[in-house]
């Protein structure tokens, strides 16, 4: 299998943060086909969407140099989910963006801890002095994961897609120096 190289591998507490690999695919393709897709993208995925997204996801590395980290328990590869910068062609501003993937991952600050890690990153590696988050209003755990992130709602801020409700939350330099 080909790996992305270089890439960073970061570690927290209890997890690894890592480039995603094609061996993420089945988690994805379930989160993808799940309820939980909801919240990322409202219509329905199949299985060739999902694979394209996916790629997106990859590719933005090549792209870029950077992206979003798959994160997994520090001793268990298994994916549970995906944080870190994102920055698609089209995007009004730099994200960093998170989704848990397995339903029996929640409630355990997982995506917590790998956000706030890939913030740090965005902040100090890659420089960054701000980045956003773009929440679904109806996403109840996320909005709480931002604002306990510290990130501020600007409603002033564009979103990056205008036909669907988006809310946006803004994280500081400050924010990423302080507890994740």
């Amino acid at each position: 299998m080909i790996l992305l190289s270089p890439t960073p591998i970061l570690t927290t507490e209890r997890l690894t943060l890592r480039a995603p690999k094609g061996s993420d695919w089945p988690a994805w393709r379930a989160f993808m086909a799940s309820d939980r897709l909801r919240f990322v993208r409202p219509d329905d995925f199949d299985d060739a969407a999902s694979w394209r997204a996916f790629g997106h996801a990859i590719g933005h590395w090549a792209m870029r140099g950077w992206g979003m980290f798959v994160f997994t328990a520090r001793d268990d590869d298994t994916p549970l989910g995906m944080a870190g910068p994102w920055f698609p062609e089209g995007w009004p501003e730099r994200e960093i963006g998170w989704s848990l993937w397995p339903p029996e991952a929640e409630g355990k600050g997982l995506a917590a801890e790998a956000a706030g890690a890939a913030r740090a990153h965005a902040f100090g590696a890659l420089g960054w002095t701000t980045a956003v988050s773009y929440v679904d209003p109806g996403n109840a755990r996320s909005i709480a994961l931002a604002e306990r992130m510290g990130a501020i709602r600007d409603d002033a801020a564009p979103v990056p897609h205008s036909d669907r409700p988006c809310l946006v939350y803004r994280h500081s330099a400050a924010h990423a120096k302080g507890a994740a």
